[in-house]
């Protein structure tokens, strides 16, 4: 493949989590839209499966092996993306788990902040929080030699503490989680200081709220379609210059913290 080719005229997008759900409805908006999309997957066959489907369907798509939690896993996609296209435009920061497995949120009483496992919370932080640093900070070398890079990291709603501290507001009647949402918070929280640090590169990182899509990681319980969360997504890695950072963004417009 002509690295000179890409570099020049195509723009890649890295997604991580993307052999399903939402990160596969961004992969496919991506595609459609001209990018070389790169699946990233924990399981090769499935990346290779959702890649395959996204060449049937008149995409460039390529499946990448990645494990956010395993920083040899980290470290070999990124030696896989510079040797193969020299550069990286858009960085999805898509993977992340819930702790409880496919349970609708009103059923996850292991989230409860009572009596909740510590070593599950420590599995969440470490998918959602540290595979995050660890992925951004092996692409960044890429990502600086983009013209207009972006970086968008998926967050949640459950994020927001003034929407989760409101008794008469949206999650009221959710369990309380000592997980998942605070998990997403420290996302949304690192996602303004690497704003701040990359403002200056022209590198905008902004954190986005899908909306309750309908997944496997809540049992299938969500009521929008994987294309209308994966919407927002795309439209933050596709900012024009004069696009906002350390932002927070559903469908709807800006969230609060």
């Amino acid at each position: 493949m002509n690295a000179e080719r890409h570099t020049t005229h195509q723009k890649i997008a890295l997604i991580t989590g993307a052999n399903k759900g939402i990160g596969r409805g961004a992969a496919e908006q991506l595609a459609a839209l001209g990018m070389t999309v790169l699946v990233g997957a924990r399981d090769p066959r499935r990346g290779e499966e959702a890649a395959a489907a996204l060449r049937a369907a008149g995409g460039e798509a390529h499946a990448v092996t990645l494990d956010v939690t395993d920083p040899g896993s980290v470290a070999e996609t990124a030696k896989q993306v510079a040797e193969r296209f020299g550069h990286l435009d858009v960085l999805i920061n898509n993977a992340g788990i819930t702790g409880s497995g496919q349970v609708s949120p009103e059923d996850a009483f292991d989230q409860l902040p009572s009596t909740v496992d510590l070593d599950m919370v420590r599995a969440v932080f470490e998918t959602n929080v540290f595979g995050v640093i660890a992925v951004t900070n092996a692409m960044l070398p890429l990502l600086r030699r983009s013209p207009a890079a972006r970086i968008v990291n998926v967050s949640s709603h459950a994020a927001s503490l003034t929407l989760s501290s409101d008794p008469d507001g949206p999650f009221a009647a959710l369990l309380p989680s000592a997980a998942y949402s605070p998990s997403k918070s420290a996302l949304t929280a690192l996602t303004v200081q690497y704003a701040n640090e990359l403002r200056k590169d022209g590198i905008l990182v902004n954190a986005v709220a899908p909306g309750y899509v309908d997944t496997d990681s809540n049992n299938h319980t969500g009521f929008l379609t994987v294309a209308q969360g994966a919407a927002v997504l795309v439209r933050l890695a596709t900012l024009g210059a004069d696009g906002p950072t350390a932002g927070f963004f559903g469908e709807e417009g800006p969230l609060p913290w």
